[in-house]
């Protein structure tokens, strides 16, 4: 199955998206995102994208302080109002996804009423405007299978399938089995994967794909399995290690790219 090919093209550190995105569409990329940025940058990035031809597939929202959402008391409204922002920026760009994280860390707040109260208004202040929201696999199966069955016959809440994510966080978990056919898009990257005991160190390395052990003929055949035809989009950075940072943009953005289609191959 022939599928787009993208990636974050906020994945150089000090470059500006909008030549990195130009450069990626030289290389060969036809899909992109990028993290919550100013409106006039995600306008600008809208525009260039349409005369490319390319896709501005979503914008992925703030999500530190995100375990505060869960809490009672008035801390979790900055980012509440962050992601509502964000969902704002969104629709006025004519971008058609937010993606946002659910709970951060091993000892994350339990899943309560107060906080599910808070993403049901998300869900309809985004529905309201018109926007997909989509809802990452981070370390915690339960955080997010709760919203799987609630927002079941919510046709603007879909699911971002993280590999890197899964493989050293959930490496048990097939959350393809989860999302099943309600996947909308992907975040590509490598690590080492997790000792099963560790749950202090971060290995989410966010590496370039097989420099890490992540399985993607696996991945590949449950996207498979389960219909997925959106694309496959990079979740990178030139900073996650040394010989990355010591590359070129032009060679760094062609290695992605070479990585990329290869997985696309597979």
């Amino acid at each position: 199955m022939k599928r787009k090919l993208g990636l974050n093209v906020d994945c150089i550190r000090g470059a500006s998206p909008l030549k990195t995105l130009e450069m990626a569409h030289e290389i060969g990329f036809e899909s992109f995102f990028v993290g919550d940025l100013d409106l006039q940058t995600l306008t600008a990035l809208k525009k260039q994208a349409d005369e490319l031809g390319m896709d501005f597939e979503f914008i992925h929202a703030p999500f530190r302080g995100i375990n505060d959402m869960w809490l009672s008391g008035m801390g979790y409204l900055t980012l509440y109002n962050a992601i509502k922002n964000t969902i704002d920026k969104a629709a006025a760009c004519g971008v058609p996804t937010v993606i946002t994280h659910v709970s951060s860390g091993w000892n994350a707040p339990q899943v309560n009423d107060l906080g599910l109260s808070r993403y049901d208004d998300i869900v309809l202040y985004a529905k309201e405007k018109g926007i997909t929201v989509a809802f990452e696999n981070l370390r915690l199966l339960g955080n997010l299978a709760v919203l799987v069955d609630r927002y079941e016959k919510m046709d603007n809440v879909m699911y971002c399938y993280d590999c890197g994510h899964e493989h050293c966080y959930t490496k048990t978990v097939c959350w393809m089995d989860i999302f099943t056919t309600r996947t909308i898009c992907t975040h590509i990257h490598d690590n080492q994967g997790r000792p099963f005991e560790d749950k202090v160190h971060d290995f989410d390395q966010h590496w370039l794909p097989f420099d890490g052990s992540v399985d993607y003929e696996r991945m590949m055949r449950k996207l498979d399995e389960y219909g997925y035809t959106g694309s496959l989009t990079l979740e990178i950075s030139n900073q996650t290690k040394p010989e990355y940072a010591q590359m070129s943009t032009e060679k760094f953005l062609q290695t992605a790219y070479d990585r990329i289609k290869k997985i696309s191959e597979l």
